[in-house]
């Protein structure tokens, strides 16, 4: 092997015989043999084309094309015919929204798929929100019901002390979310005057014992809605249950 390629013997040609196949054909439809097209393979080709372009649809070229297509994707004649599961009764049907989506095209399943992730990302957040300014409203309450700050200060570590040494925990820590509660509370330490709490009879109260009022804490009423007769209701039923008043 020489290492000078520009002094290296040139090879001779190989004698290549030359193809009759047109260059714009595709091997898969030249039959090399007989030297033609293979006309059974280009038409089982043009049949599955054929077949699959009869399953595309055309690109609008109109609005009634374009309305026809969204039709045909799901989107319902008009926007009060959208079907909506809503998750949760803190989010409600929005007509205006629901207007706007179907200006836009969006078909049933993508709405509900708004509702859906509004219920998942956004009310958790409204119910903390909502939680808090409660919270700071009913507390305003307390602290004028009591003479202002340095009062309630005082009255407030006093239904701490009382409630932890008398009540068992769920029930302490029920009464202490709400202005009702906290007023339930300062009422049964009122009255007993330090004493510790006893359980009276249900039946001689008609009240629910403890586990019914945890069960109606648990309820949306309580911690969310804020429901006055229904707070009202578990509050009275704590004074009954463990100040027979």
């Amino acid at each position: 092997m020489t290492d000078n390629l520009l002094i290296a013997e040139t090879p001779l040609e190989q004698n290549i015989p030359a193809s009759d196949k047109p260059e714009n054909i595709p091997d898969k439809f030249w039959d090399a043999a007989k030297k033609e097209i293979r006309v059974d393979a280009l038409l089982t080709s043009y049949l599955a084309l054929e077949k699959r372009m009869s399953k595309m649809i055309a690109l609008p070229e109109t609005d009634e094309d374009r309305k026809r297509i969204q039709k045909i994707m799901g989107l319902p004649d008009s926007a009060d015919l959208y079907q909506v599961n809503l998750q949760s009764d803190v989010i409600e049907i929005d007509p205006e929204l629901n207007a706007r989506l179907h200006a836009k095209g969006f078909t049933n399943e993508q709405v509900q798929e708004i509702y859906d992730l509004a219920t998942e990302k956004l009310v958790p957040m409204i119910l903390e929100m909502a939680a808090e300014f409660q919270a700071d409203r009913e507390l305003e309450r307390l602290v004028k019901e009591f003479g202002g700050a340095e009062k309630w200060a005082i009255i407030s570590g006093q239904l701490q002390e009382f409630g932890k040494k008398n009540l068992p925990k769920s029930a302490y820590e029920g009464l202490c979310c709400s202005y009702d509660g906290v007023m339930a509370l300062y009422n049964m330490m009122k009255n007993n005057s330090g004493k510790a709490l006893t359980r009276q009879g249900e039946a001689s109260f008609d009240v629910l014992d403890e586990n019914g009022l945890r069960t109606m804490m648990q309820s949306p009423k309580y911690w969310r809605d804020r429901d006055p007769a229904f707070i009202a209701k578990v509050s009275e039923g704590f004074q009954r249950l463990y100040n027979g008043k």
